[in-house]
């Protein structure tokens, strides 16, 4: 059994609020802080698994950006609470099977978050008392859903993977959905399916948007291939939901990775699209900074919050040393319908510092700056006016 303490803070500056909530005009500057302590039981190989985890969330100052945190919110609850089985030498010795399962809360993650990443939207009370999960809403300390049964098998490269998972999140609409993935991991890359079903929504909670939910049909191919001597990555995937209307969205990213360089540095180009009224159910961070929320202004205040919406991402990342990486990341939204929706539409650059000196310590600072294409008083989303906003944060994290 083992015990860990898992404590971040951030402290956040925005020169500009946003009308995606309550915000008003103006500087903000807000303090984050999520506390977590979990008992973890982790077999070496096959056995059975478990974790159960309490984690304490808490926003300070003025709120966030965007007006979904008041400042004001402090809340401690139950995080994780699951139990697995799990063997990786099922049937004969030279070729064997590997089997995985688990109930209870859990986050989950299909394929690299584009669609799920864990039921991380941590509102606060700016919006509601009904809608108030805790605050902390960019840390988003809270990632597990409430109920869920996971169930995966694999041989050779082959993985297939059954679940079931409910959200007892107000601002998701407390949605209940199954999925089932199947992939094929080849050496060089892989490749994924996936389905996913909504099972239902609480109408009480949901908005006409989200009731679309209960009975969506969601289909996604995914792939990630290494190639010329695994210099170039290729991602993308592709995805379309079937609810009230038919909507798509996809993106394709190619990375070249400069390997005989000091640093290893790493260039990418990643092009998405989102369709009007696509539905962008519970994506979240996998690999680092701008996934999926594409820009720190942008994804987090601003908007696009992936849908109706096209954006570009060019990115620069490379390591000083063994502890310390830069990233440059760079993006251009384009909102596809404003005819019925704010314009979103604007530019963004962000600069950011990774620094791991042990295994205990994580420091991050971040410089951002965005520029929309409109005010708020325009049909944009920006309060005050269309000038280039500054905005800054640092990130702390402890791990014991």
């Amino acid at each position: 059994m083992n015990v860990d303490v898992q404590a971040l803070m951030g402290v956040f500056h925005s020169d500009r609020g946003y009308a995606s909530g309550a915000a008003e005009a103006g500087r903000h500057r807000w303090q984050e802080g999520v506390l977590t302590l979990g008992a973890e039981l982790s077999p070496k190989a096959d056995g059975l698994y478990g974790r159960v985890s309490t984690v304490g969330t808490g926003t300070w100052g003025d709120g966030d950006a965007a007006g979904f945190t008041s400042g004001n919110e402090r809340e401690l609850d139950l995080e994780d609470a699951f139990l697995g089985y799990r063997s990786e030498s099922l049937g004969a010795p030279d070729s064997p099977w590997s089997l995985d399962i688990s109930m209870g809360r859990q986050p989950i993650t299909l394929g690299d978050g584009f669609l799920v990443a864990g039921d991380s939207l941590s509102l606060g009370d700016a919006l509601g008392d009904e809608l108030d999960r805790g605050g902390a809403y960019y840390l988003a300390g809270r990632k597990a859903f409430d109920r869920t049964a996971v169930a995966s098998l694999g041989h050779a490269g082959w993985q297939g993977q059954l679940a079931w998972f409910e959200s007892d999140n107000v601002a998701q609409a407390s949605t209940e959905m199954a999925a089932f993935s199947f992939s094929h991991d080849h050496g060089s890359g892989l490749v994924e399916a996936s389905y996913l079903r909504g099972l239902g929504v609480d109408e009480a909670e949901a908005s006409a948007f989200q009731s679309q939910r209960d009975g969506m049909d969601v289909y996604s191919l995914r792939f990630e291939q290494r190639l010329v001597d695994e210099a170039l990555t290729l991602r993308g995937e592709f995805a379309h939901q079937r609810k009230d209307t038919q909507e798509n969205a996809g993106y394709l990213e190619p990375a070249w990775t400069f390997a005989e360089l000091p640093g290893q540095p790493t260039l990418s180009l990643r092009y998405s699209r989102f369709s009007e009224a696509w539905d962008p159910l519970f994506y979240g961070v996998t690999r680092g900074y701008g996934t999926w929320f594409q820009g720190e202004v942008a994804g987090n205040y601003a908007g696009p919050f992936n849908s109706n919406a096209e954006a570009w991402r060019l990115g620069l990342t490379g390591s000083v040393d063994d502890t310390l990486s830069l990233g440059l990341l760079a993006y251009d939204f384009e909102t596809r319908d404003t005819t019925s929706q704010p314009d979103m539409g604007g530019r963004e650059l962000n600069l950011y510092a990774e620094w791991l000196p042990n295994d205990w310590l994580y420091v991050s600072p971040l410089l951002g700056w965005y520029a929309p294409d409109r005010s708020a008083a325009q049909g944009g989303i920006q309060l005050g006016d269309d000038d280039t906003s500054s905005y800054a944060q640092l990130l702390v994290g402890v791990f014991f």
